[in-house]
């Protein structure tokens, strides 16, 4: 029998943020088998804990989207993974510790945090920001967003930005245009593939809640992701982009997301220089056992 288990990640209370189901001990399936456990689970990410096979790194891990699809990048897929590792005594004791984790070609730092009569709190760090091509097509993206064109912001362009994956980030005027987002998955998908993105992450920077910088949402119609209630290879880029249109240097962006999906999720994203460190809590909600013969 396997052993799995189910995070909600950025979450400070059970059934909200979002749910990865986790696998650890995995080094004894193979690749057929994640991409088959990940579609049994069908979340839009199941995680899997193996040894390391770089030097330095405590765990690799390996995620996989529900049609089979493996992500590489550091957000909910790995922070749910050691909030688990964490939940288990895995990562040590002590106010702070910083471990490596390998993830897709990449070894890069976790620090699990204890804050003072707080729970668990993991804190990754992503790859420095790449700034790619813009979507010039206006008209063409609102369309695939089932969008009007002026719900589009005109003065700030949808802009593919990588901190480890790149998606593509699309400005819009208001909440009320992110929430009314209805994506034509084929259009989409098209739109993302010429300007070399994964995932399109709407958002706006219209007031809303005083505490947030930005209110999105994230559709990934090139893995098989409908819509994803928090993502934290996608709060990286727009925080970098924010960071970067603002001139801000150093600082803390917050991200709103999986309103829309009913599983309210708040983004935390520490900025400094090229330097791009996502947050989050999260709860370990269950446990189980697979059958695989």
């Amino acid at each position: 029998m396997t052993p799995f288990f189910f995070v909600d990640v950025f979450a400070e209370r059970p059934l909200t943020g979002n749910p990865l189901a986790l696998v650890p001990d995995a080094d004894g399936l193979t690749v057929d088998q994640m991409r088959d456990i990940a579609r049994e689970f069908n979340q839009s990410e199941t995680t899997f804990l193996l040894q390391p096979t770089r030097p330095g790194a405590a765990w690799r891990l390996r995620s996989f989207t529900p049609i089979g699809a493996e992500v590489d990048g550091a957000g909910h897929n790995a922070l749910g993974a050691w909030l688990w590792l964490a939940d288990q005594g895995l990562t040590g004791e002590g106010p702070s510790r910083t471990l490596m984790q390998e993830i897709g070609d990449d070894v890069l730092p976790v620090e699990v945090v204890r804050p003072h009569g707080e729970g668990v709190r993991v804190v990754m760090e992503q790859s420095s920001p790449v700034f790619g091509p813009s979507v010039e097509d206006s008209r063409r993206l609102a369309a695939a967003l089932g969008l009007r064109p002026e719900e589009l912001r005109t003065d700030a362009p949808a802009q593919a930005v990588s901190t480890g994956v790149s998606h593509l980030l699309v400005p819009l005027v208001d909440r009320p245009s992110v929430d009314g987002t209805a994506v034509d998955s084929r259009a989409l998908a098209a739109i993302l593939a010429e300007v070399g993105a994964e995932g399109c992450y709407v958002y706006t920077t219209a007031p809303g809640d005083p505490e947030a910088d930005a209110y999105s949402r994230f559709f990934n119609p090139t893995v098989g992701i409908v819509e994803d209630p928090a993502t934290g290879t996608a709060a990286g880029p727009l925080a970098a982009l924010l960071a970067r249109t603002r001139g801000i240097d150093a600082g803390l962006i917050i991200i709103e997301q999986g309103h829309k999906l009913g599983r309210p999720s708040r983004i935390q994203v520490e900025i400094d220089g090229d330097r791009v460190r996502i947050s989050g809590s999260g709860i370990v909600t269950g446990r189980g056992e697979l059958r695989l013969a």
